[in-house]
């Protein structure tokens, strides 16, 4: 009996393989620096197939970050204790996205990208005036409500840079809940004021 020639029936995982290398990728070097081809050596398969499965590297970049959040679930659930304590519940959800590993590398290559790529930093705009802003926004009281929940955002994503990103000591080692409790009336005070 002879193989027949071709793709083996079944789930393959070469999909998520070569997501996984992306996002690991595009964490460690950012958006620039990632190529079609060292992310294919990565997860092990040809460039012609990450090209087969995404089309392009902005694609491949996209899908990577998409998998990693999902605030279409987490904010409405924050939301629905109402505004008090909700500077603590934001902080614990975007640090417990930081500390886990699969979701850390896909904020990371978005986060290095951001700084010398527009696409990428276009793409991070988007995501934080849409998905998490735009989320927020509307269940915050008063005029300047868009602008006090981007406080509260860039807030968050400047912890995230120097605790996760450029590693600033002793912030970097510091026990999550630490950090938490030491952010949540901060960001408290920037949504509710």
């Amino acid at each position: 009996m002879t193989a027949r020639p071709g793709r083996r029936p079944g789930a393959s995982g070469t999909r998520e393989a070569i997501l996984l290398a992306a996002r690991e990728r595009f964490a460690e070097v950012g958006y620039d620096r990632a190529t079609i081809r060292a992310i294919a050596v990565q997860a092990g398969v040809d460039p012609a197939l990450v090209m087969h499965f995404f089309g392009s590297k902005q694609q491949l970049f996209l899908a990577a970050i998409e998998l990693t959040i999902n605030p279409a679930e987490a904010i409405p659930a924050m939301l629905e204790d109402g505004l008090d304590g909700l500077g603590e519940r934001l902080a614990r959800f975007y640090l417990q996205m930081w500390e886990q590993p699969q979701t850390r590398d896909g904020l990371a290559g978005i986060m290095r990208s951001a700084f010398s790529h527009e696409d990428a930093a276009a793409l991070l705009r988007a995501f934080l005036g849409s998905e998490v802003f735009g989320r927020l926004a509307p269940s915050i009281d008063g005029e300047d409500a868009q602008l006090r929940v981007a406080l509260a955002g860039s807030h968050l994503v400047g912890i995230a840079i120097a605790r996760y990103v450029v590693k600033v000591e002793p912030l970097a080692s510091a026990d999550p809940e630490t950090v938490i409790a030491a952010l949540g009336p901060t960001i408290q005070r920037y949504l509710t004021g």
